[in-house]
């Protein structure tokens, strides 16, 4: 009983097919981050756009301007900090221009279906 069970166990090892990995879509996407809308000091207005919380809430919002299912892979380059004065010259309001984010999504077709039927 024991040796049909796990020779029928072996047979359907070797039989099925292997699993297909995950194949995504890549693209590469350059945006610039919004301005606040208060102004601060200079320095503090520079230090406050390029902090990495800013940079991935922009970066989110760039991915998913693309479509249902696109999400963040990395940050390839968080760009250079352009600053606006205020009615103050010595306010500033900054922000990120041309930052870099790569997006990725799941190729249709790849998950959840039977390769060959679909």
């Amino acid at each position: 009983m024991k040796i049909t069970f796990i020779g029928t166990l072996l047979a359907s090892l070797l039989l099925t097919s292997p699993v297909q990995a995950t194949e995504y879509i890549y693209r590469d996407i350059m945006a610039n981050t919004l301005a606040p809308e208060h102004c601060q000091v200079e320095s503090k207005a520079k230090e406050n756009a390029a902090k990495s919380y800013n940079i991935d809430r922009f970066s989110k919002k760039f991915c998913q301007s693309q479509g249902y299912g696109w999400h963040v892979d990395e940050v390839k380059s968080t760009g250079n900090t352009v600053c606006d004065t205020c009615s103050n010259p010595q306010e500033a309001k900054c922000r990120q221009e041309d930052v870099v984010v790569s997006c990725k999504r799941i190729k249709p077709g790849t998950v959840g279906m039977l390769p060959g039927k679909g």
